[in-house]
């Protein structure tokens, strides 16, 4: 699997594109292909603080339920609700499929994020 190089990623999983200040958040295709079909997707609120590390949501399996964690500090300024309704359009496009945006507290915390290399090594 090779993973965009456009994008950053957390050893949780989940995939940044950082645009000036707004990170576009959503998870990897190795996360999707570890949870298999998606048939649920909890995302916060638009206007929530959120703290790097700290779950932001839930994202559910047929085999799983796993939580989401913010991979930057900021605040959720959008929330993709047509993924909520068809959260199964995570597991035709894991890479396109962005869950939520936050703009970022911090622009260091998006340097501290793994590069596509570093994220392929993770997942070998």
């Amino acid at each position: 699997m090779s993973y965009p190089t456009d994008l950053k990623y957390t050893k949780d999983h989940e995939w940044v594109r950082a645009d000036g200040d707004i990170a576009t958040v959503g998870i990897t295709d190795y996360a999707q292909k570890s949870l298999g079909d998606v048939v649920y997707l909890e995302l916060p609120e638009v206007g929530r603080s959120l703290k790097k590390g700290e779950v932001f949501g839930t994202i559910e399996s047929v085999k799983a339920v796993s939580e989401l964690y913010a991979p930057v500090s900021g605040e959720v300024t959008d929330v993709h609700s047509a993924l909520v309704q068809h959260p199964e359009t995570v597991n035709k496009d894991a890479h396109g499929a962005w869950m939520i945006k936050v703009k970022i507290a911090d622009l260091g915390d998006v340097g501290e994020l793994l590069d596509a290399a570093k994220y392929t090594d993770l997942t070998k």
